[in-house]
């Protein structure tokens, strides 16, 4: 019986399904919007506003889970320097699914997961120009 059990097992082993969420969340992060299924999305987005919250923090303990849950470090990264500072403010509700209909070959119900706030790149890359003088011109 599955009283209380919430996630879906989507008939997967359990480390063939932990491996496809973490890269659900981590394409999330890294693409800012996925299209996949609607039970899908439902669940990486469950993981994925769990990632947010964790990083949120902003210590090296919660650096450290967010790297061990996610496939790449690029994907790290993104999620403190970017995506982070864009919920601020935010108490959760931090994605979005848009459904799109069926899918043609077997009518699965197909969906965007995506950010509510979409994430920016950090203003380090704007310094540099903002260190010029108004009046000056980069060479």
């Amino acid at each position: 019986m599955r009283h209380n059990r919430v996630a879906k097992k989507f008939g997967r082993s359990m480390s063939h399904r932990k491996a496809l969420m973490s890269s659900l969340v981590t394409n999330l992060i890294l693409q800012s919007s996925i299209k996949t299924t609607l039970p899908k999305a439902k669940q990486a987005r469950r993981d994925a506003e769990k990632m947010v919250t964790m990083a949120r923090k902003g210590t090296l303990a919660a650096r450290r889970i967010c790297s061990a849950r996610l496939q790449s470090p690029q994907a790290v990264q993104r999620l403190f320097d970017c995506v982070v500072p864009a919920m601020d403010g935010r108490n959760g509700g931090y994605t979005r699914i848009l459904k799109l209909g069926q899918r043609r070959s077997d009518g699965s119900e197909m969906c965007l997961l995506q950010w509510v706030a979409m994430p920016t790149a950090p203003a380090a890359a704007n310094d540099d120009a903002a260190k010029a003088e108004p009046g000056e011109k980069k060479a």
